[in-house]
């Protein structure tokens, strides 16, 4: 139970982390969760690229070939 432990309060202060031993400080909490739903969340929208006309279907040309 120290300094190495990752379940202990002191070991959670060592190792820079939060738990249920070392839960994190309310007022910070709270700040985060007011500024999530203070903030709505805006999506992206993609720039749609022109679609290009489609063009009239030409015949295809065919060459004879020569019989002999």
């Amino acid at each position: 139970m120290g300094k190495g432990d990752k379940r202990s309060k002191k070991g959670k202060i060592n190792i820079a982390s939060y738990g249920v031993t070392r839960p994190r400080p309310a007022v910070a909490l709270k700040k985060k969760v007011d500024a999530a739903k203070a903030e709505p969340k805006v999506k992206k929208v993609k720039a749609v690229k022109a679609v290009k006309e489609a063009k009239p279907a030409t015949a295809k040309k065919t060459v004879k070939k020569k019989t002999e």
